[in-house]
């Protein structure tokens, strides 16, 4: 399967997700059919509430600290894009339960 994972450098990937916020719990849901992580939040998206539970969300199932995860696109948006400190191949190994 093809993610949606692009490499900037040889050890960083990153990773497009698509966002639910007030999805009732937190939970990582799967990929879409556009090779996009789904993930659903508790949090509303107010004052950065989504995002911030999206990357400890995402760093607790990477085994990362949330600091190593940055949000490079998408502040404001559904779809956001993370930096990892992963090559993509790592990546993707460690979402493959997920596929």
């Amino acid at each position: 399967m093809a993610l949606s994972i692009c490499s900037i450098l040889p050890s960083m990937a990153r990773l497009s997700v698509r966002v639910t916020p007030r999805g009732g719990r937190d939970k990582i849901e799967g990929f879409s059919a556009g090779h996009v992580l789904r993930v659903r939040v508790a949090a509303a998206p107010t004052d950065g509430e989504a995002n911030e539970a999206v990357r400890k969300l995402l760093a607790k199932v990477l085994g990362l600290p949330p600091r190593d995860l940055t949000l490079v696109s998408g502040l404001t948006s559904r779809v956001k894009v993370f930096e990892t400190p992963f090559s993509d191949l790592e990546l993707i190994a460690k979402l493959e339960t997920f596929t």
